[in-house]
């Protein structure tokens, strides 16, 4: 068996912050399309939104700073846990993560960065009364004024998924670059194929 454990947000767009965008949309088409190509050796793992499962839906945007301060870290570990009850019991002989590009969480190799002392935390509760418009307006504002930085190194979770398994390989997925994105799961996916057990 071959393992393929990808951001939720990624399969399904409705877990993102503010909402689902048209980005998101496609993300999620083209990820669907793509599984549904992939040989009966392969299984999928969404694992819980981390996000959603410490702070509910909708939220305001934050940075890795801020869930840290909001508690992630114990939330993270806790889902990394269940990951890894997954591989010790299913024993997959190989396995692919996919993270999103810039979460304060699921970033693989780039988070999003910001001073946690100035950030508006009433903000987190206030996004549960604002409709999608409104959210995606307020969402804009928030990352401006705080001026959060795309800074190179994991997110949250995935800093702990890789210290943990490090065998594993880690793709990251940019919803601003779509195409790219989608080459490089292939590719991953591709190298992963039949001859890769000989």
């Amino acid at each position: 068996m071959k393992l393929l454990i990808i951001a939720p947000c990624l399969l399904s767009p409705f877990y993102v912050y503010r909402g689902a965008k048209g980005k998101e949309y496609k993300t999620a088409r083209l990820l669907r399309e793509l599984i549904g190509e992939l040989g009966e050796d392969w299984q999928v793992l969404a694992y819980p939104c981390p996000e959603y499962e410490l702070m509910g839906w909708p939220r305001a945007p934050a940075s890795r700073e801020v869930y840290e301060r909001l508690g992630m870290r114990e939330r993270a570990k806790i889902i990394a846990d269940f990951i890894g009850r997954v591989l010790t019991e299913e024993k997959p002989e190989k396995v692919v993560f996919v993270g999103v590009k810039g979460s304060p969480t699921c970033g693989v190799f780039h988070t999003s960065s910001s001073d946690p002392e100035s950030y508006p935390y009433s903000a987190m509760q206030e996004f549960f009364y604002l409709s999608k418009e409104e959210r995606l307006s307020r969402s804009k504002e928030i990352v401006g004024e705080q001026g959060f930085k795309l800074v190179k190194m994991p997110g949250i979770l995935f800093e702990i998924l890789m210290a943990r398994f490090p065998e594993g390989t880690y793709i990251e997925f940019d919803k601003d670059d779509i195409e790219g994105s989608m080459e490089r799961v292939k590719s991953a996916l591709a190298e992963l194929g039949p001859d890769d057990a000989a």
